[in-house]
């Protein structure tokens, strides 16, 4: 069975998995945002970072792409999604489905936040959010490289998102 998995954020920039094909496409219902605080790969339980997640919103949409899994590598990646993605619970596993620009829809395994869990935070305003960003350091980098890396491949795509823009700019602004 062919397994696609939708990216928003650092899977857009490092799938982490082997891919077959990548398709922009659109998901209803959802949109993009730093929702979540990151204790592990972008920040610590004493000084959490922010990273990107999907929070239900019925009039939005959030461009991503649509990463075809690799043939016979279907339960590997899930596997390899599961231990990245879930590693504190705050995102739930769903199959969701998304419209590609070329026409076809598919159902793709999404990571979205879970606005019960103690690590969301919905709603901070975008300085609050560039402050965090520009002095979080995690697991995996500081905070900031996570924003620069998702708005540059969101770019390169063709996908706008204002937010991210601006958080780009201001992230950088405060470092300097």
């Amino acid at each position: 069975m062919t397994m696609w998995v939708f990216g928003y954020g650092s899977l857009l920039w490092n799938p982490g998995f082997d891919v077959a094909e990548s398709v922009r496409g659109t998901l209803p219902g959802w949109a993009r945002s730093f929702c979540m605080r990151s204790i592990h790969h972008r920040g610590s339980e004493a000084a959490p970072g922010l990273v990107l997640a999907l929070d239900a919103a019925a009039d939005a949409a959030c461009d991503g792409v649509a990463l075809r899994v690799a043939p016979g590598t279907e339960d590997a990646t899930l596997g390899y999604l599961r231990e990245r993605e879930l590693i504190s619970s705050a995102y739930l596993e769903r199959m969701l489905q998304v419209a590609l620009t070329d026409g076809r829809r598919v159902t793709a395994v999404t990571y979205v936040i879970d606005p019960d869990h103690v690590q969301y935070c919905g709603g901070l305003p975008l300085e609050e959010q560039a402050q965090i960003i520009a002095h979080a350091h995690g697991g995996r980098g500081p905070n900031s490289e996570y924003l620069y890396n998702t708005a540059q491949h969101l770019t390169e795509l063709g996908v706008a998102d204002p937010d991210l823009d601006w958080l780009s700019r201001r992230v950088a602004a405060i470092r300097a």
